[in-house]
């Protein structure tokens, strides 16, 4: 049986930048967290799901996000906020600036109120990598969900990408979704398993 499609985006903009997570506005929404290392194809995983093409900056020059990014996406079903954490594992920024993501990423996961599900995205070529399981063993200490989706597909021949999803499953020990921004493969299923997640953006509770 044919799903029907989700609701349909009415309105995406972006609402503030923080370098921390005492410097975003309070959580009146359910909010969805993207993580992943630099380069993983963030950018274009958001700006596709949410049908913008240049809503989320994407540029040839991994590490562009540098602070907390907070958008507000409004649908029929109802609002929710999508905040997009600064990629991890550059190694081209300075070391200060690498060290001070992570005080900033961690202080955001244990202490934002809204935080219904963290999205953590994964190059389909690369699987998952060492700080990839980290950020996963975080999550799972500190009672987060998180909802893998391993990204461009695209650039696999169509007879690697089930193996390849296959493998990262059995790295990850649970499902993984697949997307690919080019051919907007899995955009539809992600952006409902983020509404359910988000309550279909029921108010969260001061």
């Amino acid at each position: 049986m044919t799903q029907q499609p989700p609701p349909a985006i009415h309105d995406a903009r972006f609402v503030a930048s923080a370098t921390a997570v005492q410097g975003l506005p309070p959580p009146i929404y359910a909010e969805l967290a993207f993580a992943g290392r630099s380069n993983v194809g963030k950018s274009s995983l958001i700006n596709t799901l949410l049908g913008r093409r240049n809503l989320v900056r994407t540029s040839s020059t991994p590490g562009c996000t540098r602070g907390l990014n907070l958008f507000r996406v409004e649908l029929s079903a109802g609002t929710f906020d999508l905040v997009d954490l600064p990629g991890y594992g550059y190694a081209r920024r300075s070391k200060s600036e690498r060290m001070s993501w992570g005080p900033m990423i961690e202080g955001y996961l244990q202490q934002r109120a809204g935080l219904r599900c963290v999205v953590l995205i994964i190059d389909v070529r690369r699987g998952l990598l060492e700080e990839d399981s980290q950020l996963l063993e975080f999550l799972q200490h500190i009672d987060r969900e998180a909802l893998l989706v391993a990204t461009k597909l695209d650039k696999l021949p169509r007879n690697r990408r089930k193996p390849a999803m296959l493998a990262i499953e059995r790295q990850a020990g649970r499902p993984v979704m697949a997307f690919s921004s080019s051919e907007r493969l899995g955009r539809d299923e992600l952006l409902r398993a983020l509404l359910k997640r988000a309550a279909l953006g029921a108010a969260v509770s001061p």
